[in-house]
């Protein structure tokens, strides 16, 4: 039961900083989650194919030094950095 929540395909597809690529196949995303722990994180693929699959807004929960990687690698993305409770109702009312 402890996957339940992982039996169907997500809503949107997830891209896995293992491959840069998008999948939406919940076994494969989970054996993808492992092989990140100890495999290489494709940080800029994964941000640029983002960007070229039409994403073009991304939130960074915590800090501020993931927003400016992501803009250097698509620099017409929207990047939104949540730091704080202030932060995160900015961003509630906003996507409301």
């Amino acid at each position: 039961m402890r996957w339940a929540m992982w039996s169907s395909p997500p809503t949107v597809p997830v891209f896995a900083n293992v491959t840069a690529q998008a999948e939406s196949d919940p076994d494969a995303i989970r054996g993808l989650l492992v092989e990140q722990v100890t495999g290489m994180v494709r940080w800029r693929e994964s941000i640029a194919n983002m960007a070229q699959t039409g994403v073009e807004e991304f939130v960074e929960l915590g800090g501020k030094v993931l927003g400016p990687m992501v803009k250097r690698i698509a620099p017409d993305a929207k990047v939104t950095s949540i730091v704080s409770i202030e932060d995160v109702e900015a961003l509630a009312r906003e996507i409301a």
